[in-house]
């Protein structure tokens, strides 16, 4: 867990914690006060649409969210930075609620609702006012679904494996396969209790959001790079400027002569071997992050942030 960046982390936490006080506590009703009510029902607060994502009905449900957080979210902080990420997530989660809640008001009118004082559930004769309240959206899979977009857009070619597909399957294809599939569901008009139309609200705001974000490349300027990138790029200026030698002199061997011409060819090819080889760890940290590296990269980019 510590290894994990600090967004990812913690949102691992608040959520599990808030899972076990929902079925620790039951008495907070934690669902009914934090979940994401209709915005016609009494049980409605503007504040259910941030609070609703860190709630879960199930260990399945937020298993599986929890997971996909955990498997491509800690890739997409590392790639944006701490607080870029966290804007991206809250945003998919949002715009999930909204479009849940527009699909709501959909079936509000086409079934009449608003015509009736009583619904017969089935089970039990209840006001209008009661039923809406039983419209309660809970859990983060639409802010998820909104980073599994964002992995399939900024690594379309990465293979992964797909439980029970027996091949990788490249992330492109994963994340057309999973919106094609929540889109179909949610046609189909299946009851079976899951938010689909809310799984493609949070991919459709995610995409306009990283649209918005590749057709103008500064508008994401105010949120600041991971610290931990910035001063791995720090390091890489302070090794260039180290390399440049201060003043024109003559290097000696390691005998004390003067060094000969095949001598300054032969330091000057091993300066750029050095430089290559740190600029290519550099690289590697600023897509896959600080901990993908392996020991013997870790140990020579320390070696170069000494060398003069």
């Amino acid at each position: 867990m510590n290894n994990l960046p600090t967004v990812t982390r913690n949102l691992l936490i608040i959520n599990a914690l808030v899972f076990a006080v929902t079925y620790l506590v039951p008495s907070l009703d934690i669902e009914g006060r934090l979940g994401l009510h209709f915005f016609l029902a009494d049980d409605f607060h503007l504040y259910q649409l941030l609070t609703y994502m860190f709630v879960h009905g199930g260990f399945t449900h937020i298993f599986f969210n929890m997971f996909a957080l955990w498997m491509f979210g800690r890739v997409m902080e590392n790639v944006w930075g701490p607080q870029k990420f966290l804007f991206y997530y809250i945003i998919c989660g949002i715009g999930a609620g909204l479009t849940q809640e527009l699909a709501q008001l959909g079936s509000y009118y086409a079934e009449g609702l608003y015509a009736y004082q009583q619904v017969n559930t089935g089970t039990a004769i209840i006001s209008t006012g009661e039923f809406l309240n039983l419209w309660n959206t809970v859990g983060a899979s639409g802010a998820v679904y909104g980073i599994l977009l964002a992995f399939g857009m900024t690594f379309p070619n990465e293979r992964i494996f797909i439980f029970p597909i027996p091949v990788p399957v490249k992330a492109k294809y994963f994340v057309i396969g999973y919106a094609a599939l929540e889109l179909f569901l949610t046609v189909s008009s299946s009851m079976d209790g899951v938010a689909h139309v809310a799984h493609l609200g949070g991919m459709l705001f995610g995409l306009l959001l990283i649209l918005y974000w590749r057709r103008h490349p500064g508008s994401d300027a105010r949120f600041s790079q991971n610290r931990g990138q910035e001063f791995f790029n720090r390091m890489k200026r302070n090794f260039e400027a180290r390399q440049r030698p201060k003043q024109p002199r003559q290097p000696e061997t390691p005998t004390g002569r003067t060094a000969t011409r095949q001598d300054d060819m032969n330091y000057n090819a091993r300066k750029q071997q050095r430089q290559a080889e740190v600029d290519a760890i550099l690289d590697k940290i600023r897509q896959s992050g600080y901990d993908s590296l392996t020991k013997e990269e870790k140990k020579r980019l320390f070696e170069a942030s000494r060398e003069d």
